[in-house]
């Protein structure tokens, strides 16, 4: 094989004559010092090492949990509509809810708005003077009260709708303005659909009884045509999740088109988003796991309100499960948490349960890939830590949103400030190419992503022929599907003795911090139904070297939180690595999955003090450590 430096020459001697036009193969073959074999893999279709690829190769970035005006919660106090909210994802500049200039430095490449299907639409409609609205007698005396110009009345009948989404029956149950409403935003959303450059994918969100977060966002693989066949399936339809997959079921039989649900982040279900349980608390049934991995693959690990990955209780050894944790009590505050119910929270441990149950039931219900969004309900897909604008337009960025309330709890103890908003995450999808087919497809395949806001590039591979010396390749995707399988695959089946080996590859956001280190994070079932898990190290930037407690000593800290900012002198912009399980025994059920780690860099926090100049308590955290975390690998004797 010529080194590749002879190319370049070779290259670089046909400049002229490729500049003139096409040249034929004689012609290149007459041109020294190109030797006939060069000239032939020059002209054919295998000279490109990209040439005949068919599988994803595109990384694009979105949010599956987006809210504006639409949602009755967010437009009480949000004026951003659905066509701002896809303005903006778009890269263009709008006006917020309370007159700042908002833009993204980096467009994203998808969406999802998914504004709640409570009452859908009504808010917009109301403040408008809907003469459907206003002919119901709550319609008219929540508009006449909404329009009075006293601010505690309008703060009071605002609380008032948006608890009036907990009951059994809407306050106004029209669905008449409801498919107004819908067939509205699903003709918006093909509008900004472009395929190749921006997909705008049709959904809404399913919310559930009380303020324990078992919330799903519904997604439509086709256009407004297929939408269109069904109006939002709500909590006033019914309270229990097997419902709406039973709607679901219902709509891919009918219209032939497929559709998806993502549950939210666990850390406030208090026990209730990945338990072996059935809704009504009877144990889980095959039937409802089947339905479950059918319209579920993919789970919510993190995002505003706080990391749902792994939590220091369940995870003791592992000094990164810390991390914007929110474990107080459930989303609105009105129940204490357990620490029995964290089990059944956290992504790391549903893996492991989700291992319990297809050995219970043949079905492994949380056999699912996991990505990051934002849940805000701004209409903004703004969580950049230094473009952070916040949960709802309530704490939108001003001297003071610190301490502003986000979530206001019957027990004060509970009650959540702005500090504690953590400003994540994106979804991250590999793809074949940018169109709403493709994304979905990547998300049912679970060929995704989550990370907490940076845009950090990774690859997981694994199979059971990698070796040591792929981790040189420039194109570690080639060799990884061609050797095994991506993230949110099962591995082959074992043949030989041999243990399974991995190719890993992270790059860095160019506009974030440098990487720390790259982790598998392995979790199994024993024989005897326990379940274990562990926290590898495989690849790391600096000269570190693991130490004998097992541990691989802190990358540093280069952040000058006065000045809110940090420098790359630490850690690495890549970490490519080969990596093979040194404790794994074949007859254990086990699951893999990658998480990569950023060094410090400053937190939103800071940003917000260094641009209002204000002092923040002591116990305001003012750095963070972006991470993301990807869909897993399983293994199955």
């Amino acid at each position: 094989m010529p080194h590749p430096l002879y190319f370049t020459a070779c290259l670089s001697a046909t400049t002229a004559l490729v500049s003139l036009g096409s040249p034929s193969a004689a012609q290149v073959q007459d041109t020294l010092p190109l030797k006939k074999d060069v000239a032939e893999r020059f002209t054919s279709d295998h000279f490109s090492p990209y040439a005949g690829r068919t599988f994803s190769t595109l990384l694009l970035w979105g949010d599956t949990h987006l809210h504006t005006e639409v949602s009755v919660d967010a437009g009480t106090m949000n004026k951003l509509s659905q066509e701002d909210a896809f303005r903006f994802a778009r890269g263009h500049q709008v006006t917020t809810t309370h007159g700042l200039e908002a833009k993204l430095a980096r467009p994203l490449d998808w969406l999802v708005v998914s504004d709640h299907a409570e009452m859908y639409g009504l808010m917009p409609q109301l403040l408008s003077g809907d003469q459907e609205i206003l002919a119901t007698e709550q319609g008219k005396a929540w508009y006449d009260s909404l329009t009075s110009g006293d601010d505690d009345i309008i703060f009071n009948t605002a609380m008032e709708i948006v608890a009036s989404l907990s009951g059994d029956v809407p306050p106004i149950d029209n669905p008449k303005a409801t498919q107004k409403a819908w067939q509205h935003y699903t003709a918006l959303a093909d509008q900004y659909n472009e395929p190749g450059i921006f997909s705008a994918l049709i959904g809404y969100e399913w919310t559930s009884e009380g303020g324990d977060n078992i919330h799903r966002n519904v997604i439509f693989r086709e256009d407004a045509s297929k939408a269109n066949e069904v109006l939002p399936f709500s909590q006033f339809d019914s309270k229990n999740p097997e419902d709406l997959w039973a709607h679901l079921a219902d709509f891919e039989d009918r219209t032939g088109s497929d559709v998806l649900a993502i549950p939210h982040n666990g850390n406030l279900s208090n026990g209730r988003l990945f338990s072996v349980s059935n809704f009504d608390g009877s144990p889980l049934t095959e039937e409802n796991a089947r339905l479950r991995a059918r319209f579920e693959p993919v789970i919510e690990t993190t995002q505003i309100k706080g990391d749902s990955e792994a939590h220091p209780f369940l995870s003791p050894d592992d000094e990164f499960s810390d991390f914007d944790t929110w474990d107080a009590s459930n989303l609105n505050g009105t129940q204490a948490k357990t620490q029995d119910m964290l089990q059944y929270e956290y992504s790391r441990e549903a893996y492991k349960t989700g291992l319990l149950l297809e050995e219970q039931l043949g079905i492994n219900p949380y056999k699912v890939g996991q990505i990051g969004s934002t849940d805000a309900h701004t209409g903004m897909a703004a969580v950049e830590e230094e473009n952070f604008f916040g949960k709802h337009s309530g704490v939108e960025p001003e001297p003071n949103r610190w301490k502003h309330l986000v979530i206001e709890a019957p027990d004060p103890e509970f009650t959540i400030y702005g500090w504690k908003q953590a400003s994540g995450g994106y979804a991250a999808v590999w793809a074949t190419e940018n169109t709403r087919a493709a994304i979905f497809d990547a998300l049912e395949r679970r060929e995704v992503y989550g990370t907490t806001g940076s845009r950090i590039m990774v690859r997981f591979f694994g199979g059971w022929d990698f070796a040591p010396e792929d981790a040189q390749s420039r194109l570690p995707a080639n060799l990884g599907y061609a050797k095994g399988v991506p993230m949110g695959a099962d591995l082959p089946k074992r043949s030989g003795d041999g243990a399974p080996s991995f190719q890993i590859a992270a790059l860095k956001d160019p506009f974030s911090g440098n990487l720390d280190r790259v982790q598998v994070i392995k979790g199994w079932l024993n024989a005897d139904g326990t379940r274990g898990e562990r926290v590898f190290d495989v690849a790391w930037g600096g000269d570190r070297e693991i130490g004998d407690d097992g541990k691989l000593p802190s990358v540093g800290n280069t952040v000058d939180v006065e000045n809110a900012t940090w420098t790359n002198t630490i850690g690495a912009p890549e970490l490519i690595t080969y990596w093979q399980d040194p404790d794994f025994d074949p007859a254990l059920k086990t699951v893999y999955y990658v998480r990569v780690i950023e060094i410090p860099t400053p937190r939103w926090t800071a940003y917000e003090a260094k641009r209002f100049n204000v002092q923040m308590d002591e116990d305001v955290p003012m750095t963070t450590t972006e991470r993301a975390y990807t869909s897993p690998i399983w293994y199955t004797p």
